[in-house]
């Protein structure tokens, strides 16, 4: 099938044993031919979460195939090969409140106005016209929102919705109204498949178990369900136990994320992810994914400058609670607010900082990066 279509480059897709494999026609068909190949060989080397006859779903990070969402994501990857970059993973955070009191919080801050559900509509709305295929819901515990379902609601055809949450107030009522609202995914998240010390990262007592209620409850409603564990020198050797944990449970996908040096853990620089720790989690993703268990997806291999580099103001923009446009959630450089300028004008000057050319490996992790803005990741804006 044709899966999307541009005046001198088109990109067909066909059906095999394990999934889809993609092929470029046309006179661009060698440029492209790149980046299809790493999509080729994450797809055919890989477990995807389902492969039927009617519907594959390779990840809850990609939309299911076939699908407008699936379409657009294929797009933004043909566009990038033009230069021309598209905000294609959009995530927005929705409040400040939080039950937990993380160690490694990225976003501490827990006072002013937070946007309103008209203000994140209209967010959502520019994003999708912009090309954006993933919509993630942030917080805070996303789930303390009231109007949640009806934002998700308001993330057509054109995306998919997902959301983050502890798993704390995520009932079984409110994981049907999502699931009815058409929310794709839920990513759970833990800091240590062990009680005692997952509680005592999150500084209360029952956050473990409110993380598992929440995946039993998601995974009641249909929800596609990812376990999202932020790896650091601390859990790197739970690796094993996290994917028992999340193999036990029934999840669909174990995702793991890198600890950045900002907010609470600002003052850590020296208890991040080395290079070997990287290169780890690359073996893991790559074994795992050849045997059953629940497919892994670990981030810090898959955007790093080997596969499709890191996103943040290439591929990603985050809006936090304030309305503040920011590269990454992760990382505190803003370009504006939407309050007070178009997305479209916000994107357009992020897209083209200079440091964010080019495939690269987190740029937070890079010693001239943090150098340079070394005021306004201080929090010193004086």
């Amino acid at each position: 099938m044709q899966i999307a279509e541009k005046p001198l480059l088109r990109i067909e897709a066909s059906s095999g044993g394990k999934g889809i494999t993609l092929t470029p026609r046309g006179p661009l068909a060698p440029v492209a031919w790149p980046i299809v190949k790493v999509i080729n060989r994450v797809f055919e080397s890989e477990k995807p979460i389902s492969s039927g006859p009617e519907k594959f779903v390779f990840s809850t990070w990609i939309p299911p195939a076939p699908s407008q969402a699936f379409d657009r994501m294929l797009s933004a990857q043909v566009a990038a090969l033009t230069g021309r970059q598209i905000p294609d993973q959009f995530s927005i955070g929705i409040i400040r409140a939080c039950p937990n009191d993380c160690i490694h919080c990225s976003a501490p801050s827990r006072k002013g106005d937070i946007l309103s559900g008209e203000e994140i509509a209209g967010a959502i709305n520019q994003a999708l016209d912009l090309g954006s295929y993933l919509v993630t819901f942030d917080g805070g515990e996303p789930m303390l929102r009231k109007d949640l379902p009806e934002l998700v609601s308001r993330v057509d055809q054109r995306a998919i919705a997902t959301s983050f949450s502890s798993g704390y107030g995520l009932s079984p009522e409110l994981a049907r109204q999502l699931k009815q609202a058409g929310l794709y995914a839920v990513r759970i998240s833990i800091d240590s498949p062990f009680e005692q010390e997952h509680d005592r990262i999150r500084g209360r007592a029952g956050a473990f178990e409110d993380a598992l209620s929440g995946v039993r409850n998601a995974l009641s409603a249909g929800l596609l369900v990812d376990l999202f564990m932020v790896t650091s020198p601390h859990n790197i050797d739970q690796l094993e136990d996290a994917f028992g944990l999340a193999a036990e449970l029934g999840v669909h996908e174990l995702s793991l994320y890198e600890i950045v040096a900002v907010g609470r853990w600002a003052d850590h620089q020296d208890e991040v992810l080395t290079s070997a720790d990287v290169a780890r989690l690359e073996r893991f993703h790559k074994e795992k994914n050849r045997g059953a268990g629940p497919r892994v997806t670990a981030l810090p291999y898959l955007l790093g400058p080997k596969m499709f580099g890191c996103f943040a103001g290439r591929r990603w923009i985050h809006i936090d609670s304030a309305g503040e446009a920011l590269p990454c959630a992760y990382m505190p450089l803003s370009f504006g607010n939407i309050k007070e300028k178009s997305f479209k004008d916000i994107w357009r000057e992020m897209s083209r900082y200079p440091w964010f050319s080019g495939r690269c490996s987190c740029r937070m992790r890079d010693p001239a990066f943090r150098k340079a803005h070394r005021q306004i990741l201080s929090g010193d804006t004086a």
